[in-house]
């Protein structure tokens, strides 16, 4: 049975067309603040493309944060479930009920093991489907389990022992995770102004002093020092980009 590939993201038709606006309109927003040009506008026109296919890397990698969140209270319940007697096998599948509960029918954590309860009834073994969520998931938290899990299961260690330390150690790295986000997202939301304001500026001028930047529209000169700009404002935005986005 084929799972969720974690790398790729597959956007709904809403998702699409919400995306797929925001890029024509960012292109006819700096075709015209820029060049005030049609051609401009057909030129950069490829770049909604990109655009796209960087927000589904966006979402894609979303996705993984979210599914590596939820695992911990999924192991949690696995954990509980064995508690009360069930056996290996029975705890993950009772598991996906108290997941439902917790994250709604359509969090991926719910579909993965909804998908797991039922290739348990086709007779899979729990550590080829944990093997298989690990290889696809994109979350070293959930690759460590699976690797723990599989050679305790194989040696006969004390599952529920080891599924609670790993619940509490991942719920640990999650909140390191969590205050580093909290640390930086002050740093972001600048950064989301400071990418503005070049737009802004440039439309403020453009409103209350008609005429002054004529001289920068088409003529090759005001064309080279436009795309100098704008060069730089794209330089600089991914820079800031880049340093605001910390993986952990």
């Amino acid at each position: 049975m084929k799972g969720i590939d974690y790398e790729k993201y597959k956007m709904s038709p809403r998702e699409l067309l919400t995306y797929l606006l925001l890029g024509i309109g960012a292109d006819a927003m700096v075709s015209y603040l820029f060049y005030r040009s049609i051609i401009a506008f057909a030129i950069f026109l490829p770049g909604v493309l990109i655009f796209l296919k960087k927000k589904k890397e966006e979402l894609a990698a979303k996705r993984r944060r979210e599914t590596a969140l939820q695992f911990r209270e999924a192991i949690m319940a696995v954990s509980a479930s064995l508690g009360a007697g069930y056996s290996v096998e029975n705890a993950f599948i009772e598991a996906a009920k108290d997941l439902k509960n917790m994250f709604g029918k359509k969090a991926p954590i719910v579909i993965e093991f909804r998908s797991m309860a039922g290739r348990l009834g086709a007779n899979e073994t729990l550590e080829t489907i944990l093997a298989d969520l690990a290889a696809r998931s994109g979350s070293e938290d959930i690759k460590d389990f699976a690797d723990v899990f599989i050679t305790v299961k194989r040696t006969g260690g004390d599952l529920v022992s080891i599924i609670r330390k790993s619940a509490f150690h991942i719920g640990d790295k999650i909140e390191v995770k969590r205050d580093i986000e909290t640390l930086m997202s002050a740093k972001k939301m600048e950064q989301n102004v400071m990418n503005a304001v070049p737009f802004f500026i440039i439309l403020y001028v453009s409103i209350n002093s008609p005429g002054f930047l004529d001289p920068l529209y088409h003529n090759p000169l005001g064309v080279a020092v436009m795309t100098g700009c704008l060069g730089a404002y794209a330089g600089a935005f991914l820079l800031a980009k880049k340093i605001v986005s910390i993986e952990v």
